[in-house]
């Protein structure tokens, strides 16, 4: 289960969780989801638009600051910050659909930038975030979120379970995530349950206990998994060649956020990663 800076992330999202409670309960937050939309199809974006030059789908991430590294660029501070510029920027560049961080005291991030975001593209939008509690999916989904981030090191089997079936329920995509091998074998089995169309195994490239990365790490885990064309390699991606060596293991789904957040443009990073003989 969780250790390091995880465990404390997990322990102050557990208070925040109980505090969101308490102002909006979830008999209240329901009635919203009742007047949302329907969720764009997360899955269907990622798992068939690979349509760029290197056939590879680019989760895109907003993501202001991070524990290891803080503020990632200094116009990212206050409320200037804009996710929404930041999101046409990457559909422009080809990403297939946006992942945005949430957790605001780690990550600088809100759950009103969801809406933003989905109000400024046609992508379909990922609420990373730390989810230990049924009511954060109802919350992600009161907030038009179309996929919700489950971490395998956060939760034990039966809360795992408990929140993929409700995630089915309310129609959001899970990118169930794994950093270790022993969380993989753990949640294996579980992969594409309930439904096969709403789930998605993610291998994190970065250690959340130490906040080191490698890129080897989903290349190393990549023959424990039973199906590659639902495995998303997450953190640690920065070019063109990383794209071509995950490409030819057979995983074609990626997250990229840090990188492209740490450029002047993140949606010319991002063509240059997709297509860099039209970018160069």
């Amino acid at each position: 289960m969780a250790s390091g800076v995880l465990a404390e992330i997990v322990e102050n999202t557990r208070r925040e969780v109980e505090a969101a409670k308490a102002k909006l309960p979830l008999s209240e937050l329901e009635l919203l989801v009742a007047q949302e939309e329907p969720p764009r199809n997360f899955f269907a974006a990622v798992t068939h638009q690979q349509r760029n030059a290197l056939d590879v789908s680019v989760i895109a991430e907003v993501k202001r600051r991070s524990p290891s590294a803080g503020l990632i660029r200094p116009e990212y501070d206050g409320d200037s910050f804009r996710p929404e510029d930041i999101a046409k920027k990457y559909h422009a560049a080809g990403a297939a659909a946006i992942s945005c961080l949430t957790d605001s005291k780690y990550f600088g991030g809100d759950l009103s930038y969801i809406r933003r975001i989905k109000d400024a593209v046609p992508l379909p939008v990922l609420r990373k975030d730390f989810i230990v509690d049924p009511y954060q999916l109802w919350e992600a989904r009161a907030a038009g979120a179309d996929a919700v981030l489950l971490i395998a090191e956060c939760l034990h089997e039966g809360e795992m379970l408990d929140l993929m079936i409700l995630a089915q329920q309310l129609q959001l995509t899970v990118l169930l995530e794994v950093h270790d091998m022993e969380s993989l074998l753990r949640v294996r089995p579980h992969v594409g349950f309930p439904h096969r169309s709403y789930s998605l195994l993610g291998i994190n490239n970065r250690d959340l206990a130490t906040m080191t990365v490698d890129i080897n790490h989903t290349l190393r885990l990549a023959d424990l998994t039973d199906d590659r064309s639902i495995l998303v390699s997450e953190s640690g991606i920065r070019t063109n060649r990383d794209l071509a060596r995950l490409r030819e293991q057979g995983i074609r789904i990626v997250l990229v956020g840090e990188h492209l957040m740490r450029q002047p443009e993140p949606g010319q990073a991002l063509a240059a990663m997709l297509n860099p003989e039209t970018t160069a």
